[in-house]
């Protein structure tokens, strides 16, 4: 079977729908890990997480899930300000570092300093690195090698995972 990509369909937005689509069978079929390993200044139990979150954001920030591409509001939010993690209210990015990398999810070029911390994630099969809020361990995505300058990364993460705060 062969199948055809549409002409106005970005190749990076249809394989990460692609890959989307197949994943997310594995993630409602399958339990979703656990939050980044260690100590963390901002600590909760699984109970007080589940009071202070949605469901959505407790699957994506707790069991490090991860929501369908092209839901999140956030992806068209152009406003200045800074997005914060949804879980415990730390800046995690400037509005001035998003963009729009067509996967679906919101995207930045680079966090604020000491914002985020990283782990190797291979829940997948493969080596990603896995980006997390660096005050509460909370699950925000991925971070790829394929952004725009002056950085090269793409930080493409959970609108769910984020809240907006205007300037």
């Amino acid at each position: 079977m062969r199948t055809v990509i549409p002409n106005d369909l970005p190749r990076r937005r249809f394989l990460a729908l692609l890959g989307a689509s197949a994943a997310m069978p594995l993630a409602s079929a399958c339990s979703a890990k656990p939050v980044a390993k260690g100590k963390f200044p901002i600590q909760k139990t699984e109970a007080e997480w589940r009071r202070l979150l949605t469901p959505a954001q407790f699957y994506i920030l707790r069991e490090e899930g991860t929501e369908r591409p092209g839901t999140s509001a956030l992806n068209k939010e152009k406003r200045k300000g800074t997005f914060v993690c949804a879980a415990d209210g730390s800046a995690l990015f400037a509005s001035t570092t998003k963009f729009d990398s067509g996967t679906g999810w919101p995207s930045f070029w680079k966090p604020l300093p000491r914002a985020v911390g990283t782990s190797t994630d291979r829940s997948l099969g493969m080596a990603r690195t896995e980006v997390h809020c660096a005050q509460c361990g909370g699950h925000l995505g991925h971070v790829f090698n394929d952004g725009p300058m002056p950085t090269g990364l793409r930080y493409c993460i959970n609108g769910d995972a984020l809240k907006f705060k205007p300037a």
